[in-house]
């Protein structure tokens, strides 16, 4: 479904990425890990268009996506989160996820201003999806009060329920058990497999271990803007370089 292929990135004398390559298969769960600093967000970055690389490709179901900006790469069928929780805080929760799914509305300015049958058509569909979503996500009880009022784990799940009313067919997550307590981050794994389950494809940027090898089925590694290893979480778990990426190397290792 996703595919990059060398793609390096670069700013100014820094090497942020280079030679990065990975396959997201449809259906998958696909994690991203690394050490801060390691260019996981910045990959995110290039594939939805907030950056573009000076070398690689990046293809998404078989076409590039290098020179679309964001909203043209949203309307492909890829929707993101962010590490920072990104609501609109002074809106409800119904208006949030409403505005997720203004990708498939397909009226004008005018239309609006006239109230015409397609627009109140399209706007009671939008309304209708987003009263779904807010029911799946166990939000539905406080569909009009303002996102601001709601718990952290409350507002990750909202930022999902937006997200998920692009009707994507890959969906970005990034970090999206930071912050949370022990039980928060249970409850994000049974909603992220449940996700899965229906139908969609995740690729997730995560620095909880526990939280990443209990879900994906598949693990890129980067360290210092480099692939470093790339397998199933068994593998990924023993292999040594990964193992000292995140735990550094002894110094008095192989010492005489």
């Amino acid at each position: 479904m996703l595919e990059l292929t060398g793609v390096c990135l670069r700013f100014g004398g820094l090497q942020v990425l280079q030679d990065v390559s990975l396959r997201v298969p449809k259906g998958a769960i696909y994690g991203l890990i690394g050490p801060n600093g390691a260019g996981k967000t910045t990959l995110f970055n290039l594939i939805t268009g907030l950056l573009q690389p000076d070398a690689g490709d990046i293809r998404f179901e078989q076409t590039s996506l290098l020179g679309r900006r964001p909203h043209q790469i949203a309307r492909t069928g890829l929707a993101r989160t962010f590490q920072n929780i990104r609501l609109f805080k002074d809106m409800t929760l119904l208006q949030n996820v409403v505005v997720g799914a203004h990708r498939h509305l397909g009226y004008g300015v005018l239309p609006m201003l006239l109230g015409t049958r397609g627009f109140r058509h399209q706007e009671a569909d939008a309304h209708r999806q987003a009263h779904e979503l807010l029911q799946w996500m166990k939000l539905d009880h406080k569909t009009h009060e303002l996102s601001d009022n709601l718990s952290y784990g409350e507002q990750r799940r909202l930022e999902l329920a937006r997200a998920l009313a692009s009707q994507p067919s890959l969906l970005l997550l990034d970090e999206p058990a930071a912050g949370m307590n022990t039980g928060e981050r249970a409850e994000l794994m049974r909603w992220i497999g449940e996700i899965r389950a229906r139908g969609y494809t995740i690729l997730m940027i995560e620095h909880d271990m526990h939280f990443v090898m209990g879900l994906c089925d598949h693990i890129t590694v980067l360290n210092f803007g480099k692939v470093i290893a790339s397998g199933a979480p068994a593998e990924i778990q023993r292999n040594p370089d990964v193992i000292e990426a995140y735990l550094g190397r002894d110094d008095e290792e192989g010492a005489p």
